[in-house]
Order: structure tokens, then sequence, then C-alpha cells
């Protein structure tokens, strides 16, 4: 259970931090002076993974992402029903971490008047007819970045301590070239979040394109798997 409650907790802050400063940056919107650039949210992400991965790397991991979790498990690394427990607890963390963003925004205050009704939760949505660069690149993102992840936590040739530091500067790197393309998942509970919030303003766009956002990134975690085993076996 502490395991879970870690995945949860790491999840939360990802969610919370990642498309918070997405959906504060007020990016689209024509403002200035609100939030920071594409590159801010990009490291907003990845040093939400950093900071995650040095508080509770040693309790469960901090996979914080699905397609991480099943990517570890595809890998041989962890059971099959603690995979389902950490992939549970991501998406309940995902939630509360987009309900309190979703709160933030729509209780009024200073900061209310820079937001519309569909660019309030950080939610991962593509144009219309973009469906196959959309699931290319989300498919191939998460195989980059789920084969850093195997790669630098792996036991014999992994990067040890500064494996936390690979991987969030890698979700960086992925963020800077993926969002303009799908806003950048990567990350199936990052997805379900937003997209929940986004349907109850009336935005459900993100609720219908969601399919896309858990089944690609899934399959690139598979195939990192798969790739990892050849390229990291002992064998020659």
């Amino acid at each position: 259970m502490k395991k879970y409650l870690a995945e949860l907790l790491g999840t939360f802050v990802l969610v919370l931090m990642g498309c918070g400063s997405a959906v504060f940056a007020g990016i689209g919107l024509g403002t200035t002076g609100y939030g920071v650039s594409t590159l801010g949210v990009a490291f907003a992400f990845g040093l939400a993974v950093v900071a995650m991965a040095y508080t509770i790397g040693n309790i469960s991991g901090c996979h914080i992402n699905p397609a991480i979790t099943f990517g570890v498990w595809a890998s041989g690394r962890m059971k099959g029903k603690e995979a389902c427990g950490y992939m549970v607890f991501q998406v309940i963390g995902a939630i509360l971490a987009s309900c309190v963003i979703y709160f933030l925004v729509n209780t009024g205050g200073d900061i209310s008047h820079i937001f519309n009704d569909t660019t309030t939760t950080g939610a991962n949505s593509y144009a219309e007819g973009n469906l196959v660069p959309a699931f290319v690149a989300e498919l191939i993102f998460t195989f980059i970045f789920v084969l850093v992840v195997l790669g630098t936590t792996d036991s014999k040739k992994g990067a040890g301590a500064f494996a936390g530091l690979a991987i969030g500067l890698a979700l960086v790197l992925v963020h800077i070239v993926c969002i303009p393309i799908t806003g950048t998942s990567v990350n199936p509970a990052r997805s379900i979040g937003p997209a929940i919030f986004a349907c109850i303003e009336g935005n459900c766009t993100p609720m219908a394109q969601l399919w896309l956002f858990i089944v690609a990134p899934m399959l690139g975690a598979l195939l990192s798997a798969f790739v990892w085993k050849i390229i990291g076996s002992d064998r020659d």
C-alpha cells in the first residue's frame, strides 16, 4: 500500500505541476505577463519527475505513469497484480490533481479572467485530420521515454543515482518536440484526469480522443520493453 500511495502522490505532483504550468501559462490566449512558455511547461513536467524520483524512488520506483509501469511489467521487472495497482493509483492521483487545477481556475480570484472554457485543464487533443501524426508521435515519444527509463534504471547497466535526473531531462526533451502536436501525453494517467474535467466544462473533444492517449503510449511502452530486452541483454 505504501508503494501505491507513493505512486498516487507522485502522479498528483506531476499532473499538478505539469498541467498546472500549461493552464496558468495561458498558452494560445494572447495573454502576456502570466505563466511560462512552451519550454517552461516542458521543464515543469521534467522537474516534477526529477523531484519525485528522489522523493519516492526508493519506495515505489517512481513510475507515476501507467506506460512506464506497463513497460516495466513487460520487461519482467514486476508482477501483473502489482502493476495493475500502480496504474489504478496513478490515475487516481491524476484525477485529484486535475480537480485541484479545476478548482483554482474556477473559483474566481485575480487570475480567472485569463482563461476560457476550453483551456483550463491542460487536456491532450489533436486537430481534426491529424489522428495519424498524433498517434505516431505519442507512440514514438513514449517509446523513447520508457526506453530511457528502462535503461537508466537497469540494475547492471543503469545510471544509478543519476537515473532520476536523466529521466526528467528526457521528459523535458519529449515535451519540447511533442507539445505542438498533441500537448504531449506519453502518460495515460496524465491524459485521463484533465480530459474528465475538460468534459465537465463542456469540451468533450479530449474525452472523445482519449483512447489514442491510452493506446499509443501503451504500445510505445511495449515496444521499448521489447527493444531493451534485445539491446540490454547480456547475450551477444
